[in-house]
């Protein structure tokens, strides 16, 4: 039964979903919101204004990125805002488990480019196009392909079983 319809048993994990969903999102937000406005603040060093156009489109995309991942990692607050107490709970975890993830994506996009900004100003660009392309596949391998390889396994790690339990329950 759903929460639309009074199920008892599904209002507990909804709720228990939403409130980790909102904790993981609580990680990536402050952080991003820190790169956020440290990626405004540069754009008016005497360092930045000798950089070429390449790095100011980078920059400026990357800002963007920044941008749409506070955006995505806030918009579960601002649902939860709209749809309290209107018995939506399962849109609502639904909606935020996109949104977080989405925003997770900009955020890998956005901690790219700034670091390939960053390298580009300190150093060169050939070292920032390196280092760029080691942050991408290292943020491609933690958040995405190391959990896509778990959630997959049919064996989890031996030190598991509260989680195995827990996903017995949700299931």
């Amino acid at each position: 039964m759903s929460e639309q319809t009074g199920g008892d048993d599904e209002k507990p994990r909804l709720d228990r979903n939403f409130a980790e969903l909102l904790q993981e999102i609580r990680v990536g937000q402050a952080g991003v919101q820190i790169l956020f406005g440290f990626l405004l603040s540069i754009a008016f060093t005497n360092t930045y204004s000798g950089v070429g156009t390449h790095i100011r489109v980078i920059h400026l995309v990357t800002v963007m990125f920044a941008a749409a991942a506070v955006a995505l990692l806030t918009a579960p607050a601002a649902w939860h805002r709209m749809l309290f107490r209107q018995r939506r709970r399962p849109v609502l975890v639904a909606a935020a488990d996109v949104l977080a993830s989405w925003g997770l994506a900009c955020l890998a996009v956005a901690m790219t480019g700034t670091i390939i900004v960053l390298t580009a100003v300190v150093a060169n660009m050939t070292l920032a196009i390196i280092l760029g392309a080691v942050a991408a596949a290292a943020f491609a391998v933690l958040w995405l392909a190391l959990p896509m390889r778990y959630r997959r396994a049919k064996t989890l790690p031996a030190d598991s079983k509260a989680d195995t339990a827990a996903h017995s329950m949700e299931t």
